[in-house]
């Protein structure tokens, strides 16, 4: 996403120095090309509906750029729920999922009139019902099942095996047809899944496939008209230029062997895969240091800007902006939060640098400002958004003066 002319980074036709010549760093900058080029790729090569996981990134400009290609809106609260309105998605192209749904919350999502709830318990099942009844509604619904499906990815972003607080087991399915019959105020249209991120291994789609179609099958045996199939998201994202690639069309090559002249239409859910590899996040050096021997960048971003390296110990490469002197040194990328976790990278080699340097940490779109936060009471990153020769900034953080403005000392304490 990134090129160089005449030794200076470009995105699209925007310098990235010229933009950190009017913001101030830590920032975000994503490519709508990119973003564009991905989605379209997906759509076509998948054919099927395609529904943007608004957690992966939640900002106001990304949801409506999703919304104007065709996507829908997969949300997992009542502020992303509100977000994918206000951004203009079609409430009829909404999902609501999430394990954590309250009385209000259902409330909520019955007023929109989105297009279903996925369900994630008995228990929310027999609520949603009753408030159904409260409303004098009928409304959509679909079963979120847990398929016990290992996505041979990392625990902390596993979502499909039985251990996990996701989605209902289908070996309690019997339990479900027997609320359903009592349930009189619910219309179930589909089923879901969703076995966790960054699914590479061709096999873990093809399982997925097959148990989804059985399972469809058992509900469509019940009597219930199954209309929509939701195989998640999870689609696998490149980090590093040695790390294997998702070959889509070997996806839609078991799909296409599996779900032959079914009746229900199949949708995805994708987040981190259209968005991931089009953003970046842009940070400057503050102080350089050794210690015991290794040689500290400080940087202006740290676990705030960006936690995925602290939380998962997930790995982004890096890059200098400025490459013009010629002696490489081993540098340890921190910074500048009071944890020992707050690293970016260790021992990359880099051409020697100086305070006030630019570095650029890749693949950012997701899972990046989204889980930014104000600790340390340091600000969050601001996000700009590219296309062609354009940028505009599409989210403005709040100042310390106006973050420390939002607590309220009581009466007591003056």
């Amino acid at each position: 996403m990134i090129y160089y002319h005449n030794n200076k980074p470009f995105i699209e036709g925007v310098s990235i120095e010229e933009i950190a010549r009017s913001h101030v760093t830590p920032f975000y900058i994503y490519s709508q090309n990119k973003i564009e080029d991905t989605f379209k790729k997906l759509k076509r090569t998948l054919n099927a509906e395609i529904f943007y996981a608004v957690k992966a990134n939640s900002n106001q400009a990304i949801i409506k750029l999703m919304a104007t290609l065709g996507a829908g809106a997969d949300v997992v609260s009542v502020g992303e729920l509100e977000r994918a309105i206000v951004a203009g998605v079609n409430p009829k192209k909404i999902i609501f999922e999430g394990i954590g749904k309250t009385n209000k919350d259902i409330s909520f999502a019955i007023s929109k009139n989105i297009r279903l709830i996925n369900v994630e318990s008995i228990d929310e099942l027999q609520r949603i019902n009753s408030i159904a009844f409260e409303q004098n509604k009928i409304i959509d619904i679909g079963i979120r099942l847990n398929p016990n499906i290992d996505g041979h990815t990392i625990d902390k972003i596993s979502t499909g095996k039985k251990t996990d607080k996701f989605g209902i087991d289908t070996e309690k399915l019997a339990d479900i047809f027997q609320v359903l019959e009592t349930t009189k105020n619910v219309n179930l249209i589909g089923i879901s899944c969703h076995v966790g991120s960054q699914l590479f291994n061709i096999n873990v789609f093809s399982e997925i496939f097959k148990k989804m179609k059985k399972n469809a099958q058992l509900f469509i045996d019940k009597g219930h008209s199954i209309k929509h199939v939701d195989l998640g998201g999870g689609l696998g994202v490149t980090y590093q230029q040695n790390e294997k690639v998702l070959k889509l069309e070997l996806v839609k090559s078991e799909m296409d062997k599996c779900f032959e002249n079914v009746a229900y239409q199949l949708s995805f859910e994708p987040g981190r895969y259209l968005v991931a590899n089009a953003g970046i996040l842009v940070t400057s050096i503050i102080t350089i240091k050794d210690n015991g021997g290794i040689n500290f960048l400080i940087t202006d971003a740290g676990m705030h800007s960006l936690i995925r390296p602290a939380l998962y110990r997930a790995h982004h490469d890096l890059e200098a902006v400025d490459k013009s002197n010629n002696e490489l040194i081993a540098y340890t990328v921190a910074g500048p939060i009071c944890e020992s976790s707050d690293i970016f990278d260790k021992d990359i080699s880099l051409p020697k640098q100086k305070v006030g340097n630019l570095l650029i940490i890749k693949d950012t779109g997701a899972y990046g400002k989204v889980m930014a936060s104000n600790y340390n009471s340091r600000g969050l990153p601001a996000e700009i958004l590219v296309r062609n020769n354009a940028f505009s900034q599409i989210h403005k953080p709040l100042n310390s003066q106006e973050l420390i403005s939002q607590d309220t000392i009581p009466e007591w304490l003056d």
